[in-house]
């Protein structure tokens, strides 16, 4: 019972950290680093470079330029377009590196449907909402949208590693949030367009 409570516990810290890939890219790969590093969790053996320090040092990099690249208009555009696969391919290595003690075909399996998946709505609605953002403000609320993502990245990912539970619901909160003001928005859109 404790070795499957545990394989649940990894797989869940796994998505957790792959559905805050769809806020940002690579704060969930630092965050996950460094709780590697600090005896925080544990990975797969084959993924122990993970709390190496030249991998530590490149997700702080790839962090920062990201982080400072979604508050420059049309850069954070671009980000976008090449966020929505990179977050896709994180969230499969994030969840594949918490995963144990299962066969390779499975365990690749689920990581790209479950962890990838997870990574892919997150960023598709934040994708949306950053839409929304630039046509209602024409691109004055982004830097909102872009502290915003950037909070729930951070805190989604250290939840997933100390409660991955709590970070699952979060990320379910936070979507279905999203979700509502997008629809909200629209509607609203819709009356004032029959006006």
């Amino acid at each position: 019972m404790d070795e499957f409570l545990s394989t649940i516990l990894a797989l869940l810290t796994g998505l957790g950290l792959s559905a805050a890939c769809g806020f940002r890219v690579f704060v969930p790969a630092l965050v996950a680093s460094v709780a590697v590093r600090a005896g925080v969790i544990e990975v797969a053996p084959d993924f122990a470079w993970i709390a190496s320090w030249p991998a530590m040092i490149c997700f702080a990099g790839a962090t920062a330029f990201e982080i400072a690249g979604y508050y420059v208009p049309g850069i954070d555009h671009f980000l976008d377009v090449v966020a929505t696969p990179a977050a896709v391919v994180a969230g499969t290595l994030l969840t594949a590196s918490f995963v144990t003690d299962m066969d390779p075909w499975m365990r690749w399996s689920l990581a790209l449907v479950a962890g990838g998946g997870a990574a892919a709505v997150v960023q598709v609605v934040t994708v949306a909402a950053r839409t929304a953002s630039g046509f209602l403000t024409m691109g004055l609320g982004n830097p909102v949208v872009a502290t915003g993502e950037l909070v729930g990245a951070t805190g989604v990912s250290i939840l997933a590693a100390v409660a991955p539970v709590l970070a699952l619901l979060a990320v379910v909160g936070i979507v279905a949030w999203l979700v509502s003001r997008r629809r909200a928005s629209v509607r609203a859109r819709l009356a004032s367009d029959a006006w």
